[in-house]
């Protein structure tokens, strides 16, 4: 792969910066898009054009100068539009094939909202704006388990009449795509699962499982697809049933990211499918909390720069 991962720097004042230094002292390459004055003290890191390899020694920087300094669990409205610029032009690096993939360190929303005016509810949705995609997909995964919430961050209030037909079906469509082309399985198999506990058991919990998600499983299996459903959610994560699928499309946010994350909340990665170019992201917030305390867990980020890796090298074959 000739063009390098590009990492995102996300919020300078979160764990964005100290996870990529440790990143690459774990033997990652990448360039990392950001300001070096945000990187930990001490770091040993050399600039880079453009396109340019990583290559190894020194912390591969493609510098992007930010208003202001970074102060560790404290974000400052003068540096948001900065996060903002750095993700616009991580997009135009892949768009154009000076980067092979994107993945992104963490931002944090109510941040770039007040610094920034950030009209996104996050990563994703912006991502989506920038490349012009009408609709993407949020998968989580790990070595164990993906899961894909069908509907995402709104109130659990909100859902029923969010999950609709043509969401469902638009997110398994787009889940099944992305599987083939970037992970490379020809025929992906397909947990749906139900809305209410025990898939509304026969109407008695609730009918939408029966008026509308069964026929449309239903149907997307006569079209050849390898997909079951909906299924109980509270038997669909146990590891006898998760050998039975590569991808649970689950009804909600909590539904689908509460299993992932207690098997294995350190290395889960965020993906998004759909785009026209890789993007991942460790699947953590930027941890205000110990920013600057030196010890942040980088296991979810080298998880991510090595799943858009082998995403990208997919679609190359």
């Amino acid at each position: 792969m000739s063009a390098p991962i590009v990492l995102t720097c996300g919020d300078p004042s979160g764990i964005g910066p100290e996870i990529a230094a440790k990143a690459w002292a774990a033997g990652e390459r990448f360039v990392w898009l950001g300001d070096p004055r945000h990187l930990p003290a001490g770091t040993d890191w050399r600039a880079v054009d453009e396109g340019e390899a990583s290559g190894d020694g020194a912390l591969a920087v493609l510098r992007h100068d930010f208003a202001a300094p970074a102060l560790p669990g404290q974000p400052d409205a003068a540096n948001a539009a900065g996060v903002i610029a750095v993700i616009e032009r991580a997009v135009r690096l892949v768009q154009s094939g000076k980067a092979a993939a994107i993945c992104t360190a963490p931002i944090h929303k109510k941040a770039l909202k007040d610094g920034a005016g950030f009209a996104f509810p996050g990563h994703t949705e912006f991502l989506a704006h920038l490349a012009g995609v009408e609709r993407v997909v949020m998968m989580l995964a790990c070595p164990e388990l993906r899961v894909v919430p069908a509907t995402i961050h709104i109130a659990l209030s909100e859902v029923p009449k969010a999950l609709t037909p043509d969401v469902l079906e638009a997110t398994i469509r787009i889940t099944h795509a992305g599987l083939r082309r970037d992970f490379g399985i020809v025929a992906p198999r397909i947990a749906v699962a139900g809305l209410n506990p025990h898939a509304g058991e026969g109407g008695a919990m609730g009918r939408e499982e029966l008026d509308w998600m069964a026929p449309l499983v239903a149907r997307l299996a006569a079209e050849g697809m390898s997909i079951r459903g909906p299924l109980p959610a509270d038997t669909m994560f146990h590891a006898a049933a998760r050998r039975g699928y590569d991808v649970a499309v689950c009804a909600y946010h909590d539904q689908a990211l509460v299993p992932i994350k207690t098997i294995d909340f350190a290395g889960g990665v965020n993906v998004t499918l759909g785009l026209p170019f890789v993007r991942t992201s460790p699947d953590h917030g930027t941890a205000y909390d110990i920013a600057g305390r030196g010890v942040a867990d980088p296991s979810s980020l080298i998880a991510a720069l090595q799943m858009a890796r082998d995403m990208a090298a997919a679609r190359g074959r």
